[in-house]
């Protein structure tokens, strides 16, 4: 399983917006501009968090985006299967996969089922709050 630069990249912006967060909404150039992100990956990456309700956004002058929870309430499996779609080890476990004709006689589908709900718990028991800098004050 591989994470893709999709993935990777919603995961730094819910970060970044998480360790800027003062309650009011972030411009997506100064996100871009923090993570080194071009404002046209931003534009599909950003929409895809809004509509899922990890996030929302205010056009227009003075908007931006914002979390939409605390940020020790987002596990980071939440934020990855939603730009992943899924993350099956295997195509055969995958959501909405065709049924595998080998499946009864398989020897390594209880291997793969198992490494999927370590991957799952893993990534679920971290938050994104987690993966803050710590706050100075």
């Amino acid at each position: 399983m591989m994470i893709s630069t999709k993935g990777r990249y919603a995961l730094r912006v819910m970060i970044d917006m998480a360790e800027h967060s003062d309650g009011s909404y972030i411009a997506m150039k100064e996100i871009a501009a923090r993570q080194g992100v071009s404002l046209k990956y931003l534009e599909k990456i950003l929409p895809v968090l809004v509509s899922a309700g990890l996030i929302e956004g205010v056009h227009g002058k003075g908007g931006g985006y914002r979390l939409t929870r605390d940020p020790g309430d987002y596990p980071v499996g939440e934020i990855l299967r939603l730009t992943e779609g899924d993350l099956a080890p295997v195509v055969c476990l995958s959501e909405g996969a065709a049924p595998c004709e080998r499946a009864a006689e398989c020897r390594t589908v209880g291997l793969w089922r198992d490494l999927g709900r370590l991957i799952n718990g893993y990534l679920d028991g971290i938050s994104l709050g987690s993966l803050c800098a710590p706050k100075t004050k």
